[in-house]
């Protein structure tokens, strides 16, 4: 029997492509609180499709992970914070027996369960959002940031941004564009950090969701001339950023947006107006990564592929949830090695598997993965495990990567997190563990 839970108001949108196996208790289950319809639809259809795709190709090609079937169930969130919570607490009971890292891709939704799912001893994921602190595992043990955060990432861009401009920011000016909420204020701390030990001056320019209104921005910005423009947007403001550039005479080659800027839902809408804009990433686009072709191979010559539009495969947010699920299957593999080959792991084997993740070049090759993402190494005291981004230009038609592997001012930026996490455990009560006795 085939089964995906639901808020009823969304019910009618839910389409059979979310149709999943249930799970049984031998089984590896994922609880999937995504979101294919709404405002932000057409980004969780990749990023989803992609997860679900590698999960499907582990099972075709590797019968599972040591034998363990890979099943899960979605739940429409719309990316609703409320949504949200009502698809986790649907699905707790059965992740309680075994549990796969639950990924919402969304901040909001990712605040309001970080408390819950440590209570109920089930694994939060937060590939490139969520809250940042959680780095600190010793504060937050079953809240994994992976791979990187937004101050890290913030960081990077600034180091590229200094490279660019010959290596000396001083005098300089960056304007910091960004969605007025959670998400866009996240950067703030990183790069008012970053303004004073490079001394360029940041001038920050917020923009009220939903962001299709920017004309007072972009005219600011025409105003203040500054040296380059780091962009936080989300949704419709990225395309309507990227117009607007154009119109007011703003290089678009002069433009550093988030990892939530950069996928071709963000520029091909925006047509010319995108060309030479750049945008960092954690995961490559293209199909030329060995495990995206083998998975259009495999899953979809098996009929089973799990997005309707298969255009989507090998675009950057497809490859962001196929780069999720490695991630997610390598922790359970982690877990497998200390608590039993072969069996299922719950939300407390997977969370040390997330937290003992070493994810080493000769790894990536073996996945089929080289170049996807960069290398990876966690453990209690830093549950984020590389801070790498790599910045990407569209050139119109594709995105092609310009940097290297970027890594943020970990020196700078890590012991923000520290005073944050610390914080956290004093407003809660809570006693870090020591992670010095973690293994």
């Amino acid at each position: 029997m085939k089964k995906v839970f639901k808020p009823a108001v969304a019910a009618a949108a839910v389409s059979l492509a979310l149709i999943a196996p249930t799970a049984f208790a031998a089984d590896q289950f994922f609880p999937i609180p995504s979101y294919r319809v709404g405002a932000y639809g057409a980004n969780g259809q990749a990023f989803y499709g992609g997860f679900i795709d590698y999960l499907n190709y582990v099972n075709l090609k590797d019968k599972g992970v040591n034998g363990v079937t890979l099943t899960w169930e979605e739940c429409e969130t719309e990316y609703n914070n409320a949504k949200g919570v009502e698809c986790y607490e649907r699905m707790k009971g059965k992740a309680a027996q075994s549990a796969g890292p639950i990924h919402t891709m969304s901040t909001g939704i990712s605040y309001a369960l970080i408390d819950k799912s440590a209570q109920d001893k089930l694994p939060l994921a937060m590939m490139g959002y969520g809250r940042t602190d959680a780095v600190d595992g010793s504060v937050f043990p079953y809240a994994f940031p992976l791979v990187t955060t937004y101050q890290m990432q913030a960081s990077a861009i600034v180091k590229f941004v200094k490279d660019k401009l010959g290596g000396n920011l001083a005098g300089k000016k960056i304007v910091y564009l960004y969605h007025d909420s959670a998400y866009g204020k996240e950067a703030i701390v990183a790069l008012n950090a970053e303004a004073g030990l490079n001394k360029f001056e940041l001038v920050q320019i917020p923009v009220a969701h939903p962001g299709n209104e920017q004309g007072a921005q972009w005219l600011k910005i025409r105003q203040e001339k500054p040296d380059f423009v780091i962009f936080w947007g989300w949704g419709v403001m990225n395309q309507t950023a990227l117009k607007a550039a154009q119109k007011v005479g703003f290089p678009r080659d002069k433009m550093i947006g988030s990892w939530w800027t950069g996928s071709e839902e963000d520029v091909i809408p925006a047509g010319d107006a995108a060309k030479g804009y750049m945008a960092a990433t954690w995961n490559v686009a293209g199909k030329q990564v060995p495990v995206i072709a083998d998975i259009e191979k495999v899953v979809y010559g098996a009929g089973k592929g799990n997005l309707q539009d298969k255009g989507k495969i090998g675009t950057i947010l497809y490859n962001r949830g196929v780069s999720a699920a490695v991630l997610s299957v390598e922790a359970i593999r982690k877990a497998q090695e200390k608590y039993g080959k072969g069996k299922a792991m719950n939300g407390t084997q997977v969370a040390w598997g997330l937290e003992n993740l070493d994810i080493t070049e000769a790894r990536l090759k073996a996945l089929g993965a080289t170049n996807l993402l960069p290398t990876i190494k966690t453990s209690c005291a830093n549950h984020e495990g590389s801070g790498k981004v790599k910045i990407q230009q569209w050139d119109g038609a594709k995105w092609v990567p310009v940097s290297d592997w970027i890594e943020g001012n970990k020196g700078l930026i890590h012991p923000l997190f520290q005073a944050s996490a610390k914080q956290y455990a004093k407003e809660k009560g809570i006693t870090p563990r020591d992670c010095s006795k973690e293994k």
